[in-house]
């Protein structure tokens, strides 16, 4: 008679365990959701927050903005070596519009024509535009050692503002109608052959200290010695330093916050070393890891590798350093401030948009576990009000005790009471 009762209890531990699994998978569903409205609520709140900083700086600028303006407007007009400065620099323009077909005049001509108007988004400038050199001959120097592509090369702070510049179709052609192939025929230039771009992100920065109380940040490099430790003679300085940046591109450019010197030209230069004499230079030859030239025209490219014969005549070269006293020392500060609170502004910026993909996200994943948690509710319904019916009913049901034995009916359980 004991094995008649089996089927019962598996079919009564079977429900139970069954509804344990419905009760685990809903409290389940009920804490994800529960998980992912938190995550949403976290990323609304760093939003509201990163949106309150962005305000704040924007009213720090816009009062930066109108110190600085009031100082300008108030400023004499350039005179003497601004001009004479103004001069070369027009004049480095004028040689890179003639190469009609080149990306960097396609540039150029467009700033000639609009102005500010037509600058492109991270595109930073022509090589030879971003520095300048207080000595002409240095400056022709600088610029045949790097090459004329190099000169013309175009500079971009992210590679996604390289990707802009040229786009291509299906199977690899160039999209003549979109880029720096689109501007130039709009301006009737037609863009022939390759050009080099520069992407500042993707250089390897100097990593070193910068020379104390300098302005223009120059790089803090170790100077050649000889084993007598004294520098070699007639050792001038490193390329890398000898040229001026514009203060505006020695502070963040990058998301990083470096600047163009230790970027693109100290990937250009190296430690490329400058010596008075060719007599010099070759002299310290064995301590010229990175090359060197000479005032007098000597030039070795690399360790091992001389470039001889005549000088090139460089058209195309860094124009002359501008001199002059310019701003006072409180309004160049102003000026740093104001270009790194642009640079954080724009880093808040990505950060907003950051969290709201993140927010975009989570709302998406919890509409689709509601959507489960819903459908789950509504295929376990059934089961949970025949589960609750039968345990309605066993609290009635007669119990497996003396007196009582089950008789086999059909599918089901009748009960009768056993004569004593």
């Amino acid at each position: 008679m004991e094995t008649s009762i089996v089927p019962y209890d598996e079919a009564q531990n079977g429900a139970l365990s069954q509804a344990q699994s419905v009760i685990y998978s809903s409290q389940k569903l009920q804490d994800d959701l529960q998980m992912l409205g938190m995550k949403i609520k976290q990323h609304e709140e760093n939003i509201k927050a990163l949106k309150i900083q962005k305000i704040k700086l924007e009213d720090s600028i816009l009062d930066m903005q109108a110190i600085i303006g009031k100082y300008h407007s108030s400023a004499p007009p350039n005179t003497g070596n601004n001009n004479d400065s103004s001069n070369w620099s027009e004049e480095t323009t004028k040689q890179i519009l003639r190469f009609e077909n080149s990306a960097a005049g396609i540039l150029c001509e467009l700033a000639v024509r609009h102005g500010k108007q037509a600058q492109i988004k991270d595109v930073v400038g022509i090589v030879a535009t971003l520095a300048s050199v207080e000595d002409d001959n240095l400056s022709r120097l600088l610029s045949e050692f790097l090459g004329l592509d190099t000169m013309l090369a175009i500079v971009c702070k992210t590679f996604e503002g390289v990707k802009a510049l040229e786009t291509y179709g299906k199977e690899g052609c160039i999209n003549k109608g979109s880029g720096l192939h689109g501007l130039g025929a709009s301006v009737g230039r037609a863009l022939d052959g390759r050009f080099l771009v520069i992407c500042l992100e993707n250089l390897r920065p100097y990593c070193g200290e910068f020379v104390d109380d300098d302005p223009q940040k120059r790089l803090n490099l170790i100077k050649p010695k000889l084993p007598n430790g004294e520098c070699p003679r007639g050792f001038v300085g490193f390329a890398v330093n000898m040229i001026k940046i514009e203060y505006t591109n020695l502070f963040y450019l990058t998301p990083e916050g470096y600047g163009l010197r230790e970027t693109l030209f100290y990937n250009l230069f190296l430690r490329l070393q400058v010596y008075k004499t060719r007599e010099d230079m070759v002299q310290a030859h064995p301590f010229t890891s990175d090359g060197a030239i000479s005032l007098d025209g000597g030039m070795i490219k690399a360790t091992g590798v001389l470039s001889l014969g005549n000088r090139i005549n460089m058209d195309v070269r860094f124009p002359k350093a501008v001199i002059y006293s310019g701003l006072p020392n409180a309004n160049i500060e102003t000026e740093e401030k104001l270009k790194k609170m642009s640079w954080d502004k724009e880093k808040l910026l990505e950060d907003i948009n950051s969290e709201q993909s993140l927010l975009n996200v989570t709302k998406s994943n919890f509409e689709g576990k509601k959507e489960e948690f819903l459908k789950f509710i509504a295929q376990s319904s059934p089961y949970a009000a025949e589960h609750q019916n039968q345990l309605s009913q066993s609290r009635f049901s007669p119990s497996f005790h003396k007196g009582i034995t089950p008789e086999r009916g059909g599918e089901c359980y009748r009960y009768k009471r056993r004569r004593e």
